[in-house]
This record gives C-alpha cells, structure tokens and sequence, in this order.
C-alpha cells in the first residue's frame, strides 16, 4: 500500500524537503509481526529482564552508540548485550576517527542495530541474524539506519548503503532513520520498496506548526498530540511556552504522526540510538508497535529535556530521568509550570467544564438577550463581589505564611489586583442597575459560604502550597477563560462576536495586560520541590475541590443546579 499523495506531500514537506519529486514514499511490506509464535511473545512476557542486543558502533564519549544503547536498556528493565562494529574516538564537539572491528570478530560477539560501518560488517551481521532467525525463530530486529552523525562525519561508508537496504531491511520489523538518513535512503534508490514492516521517521530536525497538523486529514492517517498544549491550556501556551512542534511519523499500512513541543537543546548527542533501544525494549515486552513508538518517543524527549549540559558541543541525554521518580516533573524552557500542567491533566474533564462552561459561550457569543442575561449575571456578579474578599483574604495569609520577599511580593500583587477586580464589578454594577448598598448587603450563598470558608480554612493549615493550589483554581480559570474567548475571537468565522458584543468589556478585562500578569505571577508561585505521593495526592485534591466550586458558580448563574 502507498502513502495518499496529499498525506506524501505533507510529510514531504516536514520530513524530506529535499526529495519533491518523489511522488511515492514507502511501501510496507506486511505480516511481520505474524511469524513471532506465540510462545516466543509468552515467553518474553513472563522474563522480568527480556534480553535485548545490540549491534552498534562505540561511542568513548558515551553519548550514543552502544553505551546510549546499553544505559537506555537498563532503565527500561531490560538486560543489555553488545556486538561492538566499529569504535570511535569522539567527543561533544564531533567524531575525530573511526576504527571498523574486523568481520570474524563480529561474528564471534554473539535486537537492535545501530553503526555497522562497512559492507563486510553488514553483511557479517546479516547472516547472523538469518542463521539465529532460521535455528531458532524470529524476533523483533530494530534497524537504526545509523549513516551520518549529528556533527556531518560520515558512519557508514557510502557501498555499504545498498547491503543495508538490500540485506539488512527486509530482516528488520522497524527502522529508524532520521530526515538525512532517509533523504540518502531514498536517493540511493529510485523505487521506495525498503522492505521492513515498518518506518519510524524522526522528527527532532522536522519542525511543523498546529495549523499544519489540524490539517493533516485522511482515512490513513492519524494524529497523536503527545504533550501539545490544547485549547484548554492557553495560560500555559501563551505565558509559559513559545512553542514550536516537531513531528515522528510512523509508517505502516497507514501513517501515524506523533507531534510533541520541540526542545531547544545541545544535549541531543545520541538521540536516535536512545529511541532505537528504548523501542527495542518495548517490543521485547511485547507492547504493540504504535505504542511503542510512544512511549519511546516519550522517553527520549524527556531525555533532551532534562539533561544536563555536558562539553561545549553536543552532549549526552539523561538516560537515567525515568529511575529518578518524580510526581511533578522538574521546570524546563518547554515546560516551565510543571505542577499547573499537572493539575490540569489531572482535572482534564471537569477543567473544561469550568472554563468552557455554557454561561462563558453565551457570554462570547454576545446573543444572550440583555433582559435574561441581567438576571443570571445579577447573581453572578453580586456573589462574585462577595467571594473576592474571601480570595484576598487568603492571599493575604499566603503572604503572612511566606518566608521570603519574593512570594510575599507575588502575594500581595494578586491581592492588589483583586481590590483593582472588585472596581471592575462595582462599575458592572451600576451598569446593570445595581446600587452600592444592594451588593454590600446581598446575603451570601451557600455555595459561596461553602467556598470560602474552604479557602480560610486551607490558607490556616500548614501546607502553604496547597493554599497556593487552592487559589489557583479562580486566577488562572479566569484567565483561561479571558485568553480562550480572546484567541477564538481571532479565528476565521469565528463563534465569538467581540467588536459589538454588549459584554466586551468583560473579555477585555479578563484577556486583557492587568489581570494576565496576576495570571503569570500565580503560575510561578505555583512551584514546587518533588512532593510526597500523599502530599501531592491532597492537591490534586483541593485543585479538583476548587474547580468544581467555580463551575458551580456558573452552574448557579445559570440555574443548572
């Protein structure tokens, strides 16, 4: 089966700009994963440590190759072997030679495949593999393509291409080639029959936006958004990430693109042995190839994200980052609120309830009839009123609990934008017909009562970060609400009327430069040292506690209770 030429041209565009003319790209040859007999995935499954091989290249820095390879297989529960092809004398800033290790020994040194280095290695592990394949059954063989390193020093000589696709693929059930590596894959033939069930093209120089992958659209194709920011995460998109998104495209019978944020980083020496061995593994336990890919995927970019710089090129990743446990995953450049992006995940379902509540659409849309609308938002505002004295009360008791100027700072910013907010509602107020002394004296709720001695109630414990959490949940709600009408406004025929809209001031106030910096200055106090199972447990928690109270204003407002 061929790629559709619209998907082809997409992926052209992002993976392989430089082979156009193509007009076919892979063909997949299937039913490989049939020949693996039952008692071989039985008997894999029930191995605590599956053995897994790989036949590589040395790197002496130790970034990739076979010691990436070995590194990655320990931390994924696997018991790491090696058949050395080659050995190389690198560092962070390039490869300054290469030593191939002669045919016979290769032999002798007896899956993964890595550098292989020349025709005679190739070959040499080739009929290896055949002879352990017809002795005693397949297993599943990844085929790194390994060619040409980051730094341009060449890894496989240029005779030994042909072997590797002629030889090498039709062995493999996956490869993994790079864009560079697949541009002199496809080069070296003019026909895109390479032979293994499947094609993992990595994406790390392969950079695409949201708009291109919301219109990628095909029965052959789908889409995994592996830690994209939605809809739903304006406040973290906007105040926390420049995004830009690269794309791994995994081919078989169909096309399955996995888009993750891209990390700007030098420690990417030895990315693509690290996904080759982590998905070894994986297929070695005997998970599904898509899935695989994901969770290799997964564990690679981790890897770039949290490692530590090394040398003054391009260093290693930290392969040990999944053995380290951490609930709340370390501040980086890509994800620099790591505790809010938790709760969100966490809450996702009723999150979006809140902010994409019914009463917010009606107000976007501007088509609530004014008369009915003074009604619901008569309760809301004046309730609302009520509530923000609870909310700076309890930020005032952040502050008292602080111990240091800079959240004490943090704290009373939000408090002074609070008493700025409770202006803004008195404005609404007289706009609406409200006097002073009506939303002074209007008796508050249960649902408020019940909230606010919550908040009271969290700010006199002592856990100042589940205070932290527990206000949160309003400040950057609202926020999230403000940015999401403001970008829907934005869209082509959008649902959103914002020139006109008898409740634009509203928006603005919410989307608008004032509140936002409340809403940046809540999402950096919200950080925190790795937390205990229980104590992160209590704030997940409180963050859902609190969210389903704001929803339940909305609720009220619009009499769904």
């Amino acid at each position: 089966m061929y790629v559709k030429d619209k998907v082809l041209a997409f992926l052209l565009d992002c993976l392989a700009r430089a082979l156009e003319k193509n007009n076919r790209l892979i063909a997949i040859a299937e039913g490989r994963m049939s020949e693996f007999t039952t008692a071989h995935i039985k008997r894999i499954m029930t191995l605590q440590s599956p053995p897994v091989l790989t036949i590589a290249g040395s790197d002496s820095s130790g970034g990739a190759g076979i010691q990436a390879d070995l590194k990655t297989f320990t931390v994924h529960g696997c018991y790491g072997a090696s058949v050395t092809t080659a050995l190389t004398a690198q560092n962070t800033t390039g490869v300054q030679a290469v030593y191939g290790v002669p045919p016979d020994f290769v032999k002798q040194q007896a899956i993964k495949t890595g550098m292989l280095f020349d025709t005679e290695n190739t070959k040499a592990v080739v009929q290896m593999l055949k002879g352990h394949f017809d002795a005693k059954g397949r297993i599943p063989l990844v085929c790194d393509p390994v060619c040409v390193s980051t730094s341009g020093h060449a890894l496989l000589r240029s005779d030994a291409v042909d072997t590797l696709i002629d030889e090498l693929f039709p062995l493999s059930d996956l490869i993994t080639p790079n864009k560079a590596e697949a541009e002199l894959l496809l080069k070296q033939r003019d026909f895109p029959m390479l032979g293994p069930q499947a094609v993992l093209l990595t994406g790390g120089h392969c950079v695409v936006s949201l708009g291109e992958l919301a219109n990628v659209s095909s029965d052959d194709t789908q889409v995994i958004r592996d830690g994209l920011l939605d809809e739903k995460s304006n406040i973290l998109r906007i105040h926390g990430r420049n995004e830009q998104h690269m794309c791994f495209a995994h081919l078989t019978a169909y096309i399955t693109i996995f888009a993750r944020t891209r990390v700007e980083s030098t420690s990417t020496h030895g990315t693509g042995c690290t996904l080759s061995a982590a998905l070894a593994c994986h297929l070695a336990r005997g998970t599904p190839l898509t899935e695989a890919v994901g969770l290799a995927a997964a564990y690679t970019h981790v890897g770039i994200e949290t490692a530590i710089p090394i040398g003054s090129g391009f260093g290693p990743l930290n392969h040990i980052h999944s053995i380290t446990p951490r609930l709340v995953s370390p501040r980086t450049k890509t994800n620099p609120y790591p505790l809010t992006s938790s709760l969100i995940r966490s809450s996702r379902v009723i999150w979006t309830e809140y902010v994409q509540h019914e009463f917010v659409v009606l107000l976007g849309k501007g088509t609530l009839p004014k008369e009915n609308f003074h009604s619901l938002y008569q309760v809301r505002i004046l309730q609302d009123y009520l509530y923000l004295k609870y909310y700076a009360r309890a930020y005032a008791l952040l502050a008292a609990k602080s111990h240091a100027y800079a959240p004490i700072s943090a704290a009373i910013e939000v408090v002074s934008s609070i008493v700025q907010e409770s202006s803004m509602h008195m404005g609404y107020c007289t706009e609406w017909g409200i006097t002073e002394d009506e939303l002074i004296n209007t008796p508050e709720s249960p649902a408020l009562t019940a909230y606010g001695a919550f908040l009271i109630d969290t700010g006199m414990q002592g856990d100042s970060m589940k205070l932290v959490v527990a206000l949160a949940a309003c400040l950057l709600g609202y926020g999230e609400v403000g940015l999401w009408l403001k970008e829907e406004a934005r869209a082509p025929d959008s649902w959103v009327q914002w020139e006109g809209n008898p409740y634009l001031k509203w928006m603005e106030d919410y989307s608008g430069d004032v509140y936002q910096k409340a809403v940046k200055a809540g999402l950096a106090s919200a950080a925190a040292d790795a937390p205990s199972h229980i104590r992160f447990a209590d704030w997940q928690d409180v963050w859902e506690r609190c969210t389903r109270l704001e929803k339940g204003f909305w609720d009220m407002a619009m009499n769904l209770e």
